[in-house]
């Protein structure tokens, strides 16, 4: 404890040499307040220093509590966007970081209907260029950039960043990367995917809160918050909304990370690229799930130092390069 707080404390005072290079960004950020669907919700503008954008893009998280900017970690993505021409539109999730209502009691279709009232409200403001639209998604945002996209028409390009297909299925092979990687003996992986495949038999006939902590043997188990969560959305599959967004016809820029242990992009890369055809672009690197270099999600010391110091290096080589470069070319 002592190691850790010393280096923290030897962070904070590099913090003060160090933030006026590596936490001065590209762009000029404005908050915002806006009416959501079920309240209030605290939004960040993210423009180019010369607040000259040619458009906009709508930022759709992935799971967990995020706020407008994820403490900071989006920062490099705003400033690839204001290096293009695009402004930012993001949000604090229901119930986070000064936003009205509650992030665990939301669906996938919910969470489009929230981005969608948030692209309507853009267009009403003078402030936000919405000649170009592209939605940018991560992760549990697989599930929801689909859903807006193919019901909506004026939405330009598609971000999507370790995307999933089908809940379950990301769900068991995030268990199985996860044991490998920490090299799991066979006991240990017996008792994972026993326990694994009890949840889901609980989640399939709608077992209660109260049942599932009967039945769980996890160490850590879900709260009643978190059980109701994954019970509404444990049965989600992009694949029917991917095939009507495709109707879209507009251009699909699909990035992966090559050491990604939460999602399998190879399924993801598979089945966007039947899906989408000649409108996916696909950028392999060398991160891991958040596009993050893999020792900052590996070692939490060294991601928290990086993050405060210089969270430029926190994604991996050519990330945001590739990012900048798809938002200058797509409209070519």
């Amino acid at each position: 404890m002592l190691i850790g707080v010393t280096t923290i404390a030897l962070i904070a005072a590099a913090t003060g040499i160090t933030a006026s290079v590596g936490n001065t960004f590209r762009y000029t950020q404005r908050s915002v307040t806006i009416p959501g669907p079920d309240g209030d919700l605290a939004r960040v503008l993210t423009l180019p220093d010369d607040e000259d954008a040619r458009g906009v893009v709508i930022m759709v998280h992935g799971d967990a509590p995020v706020e407008a900017t994820h403490d900071g970690l989006y920062a490099p993505w705003f400033e690839g966007a204001a290096d293009a021409g695009f402004a930012t539109l993001s949000w604090s999730k229901p119930g986070v970081g000064g936003s009205e209502g509650d992030w665990l009691s939301q669906t996938m279709d919910d969470r489009a209907v929230e981005v969608s009232a948030a692209i309507d409200w853009a267009h009403r403001r003078g402030d936000i260029p919405t000649d170009a639209i592209v939605l940018w998604g991560a992760s549990q945002a697989g599930w929801v950039l689909p859903k807006i996209t193919a019901s909506r028409t004026d939405i330009d390009a598609v971000v999507a960043v370790g995307t999933a297909i089908n809940w379950l299925r990301q769900g068991r092979f995030n268990l199985l990367a996860e044991l490998d990687h920490d090299g799991a003996d066979a006991d240990t992986r017996t008792l994972a995917l026993a326990e694994s495949d009890r949840t889901r038999e609980l989640l399939e006939r709608g077992a209660s809160h109260e049942e599932y902590l009967v039945e769980t043997t996890d160490d850590d188990p879900m709260s009643a918050e978190r059980w109701n969560f994954v019970m509404s959305n444990h049965g989600a599959d992009a694949t029917a909304d991917l095939r009507m967004a495709a109707g879209r016809q507009i251009p699909v820029h699909l990035m992966v990370g090559a050491h990604d242990r939460n999602v399998d992009v190879a399924e993801t890369e598979r089945i966007y690229a039947e899906t989408f055809g000649s409108h996916l672009t696909v950028s392999h690197l060398d991160g891991a799930h958040s596009l993050a270099r893999t020792v900052m999600e590996d070692n939490e010391l060294i991601g928290l130092t990086t993050g405060i110091i210089w969270p430029r290096a926190l994604l991996a080589s050519g990330t945001i390069d590739d990012y900048r470069s798809f938002l200058v070319s797509f409209g070519d």
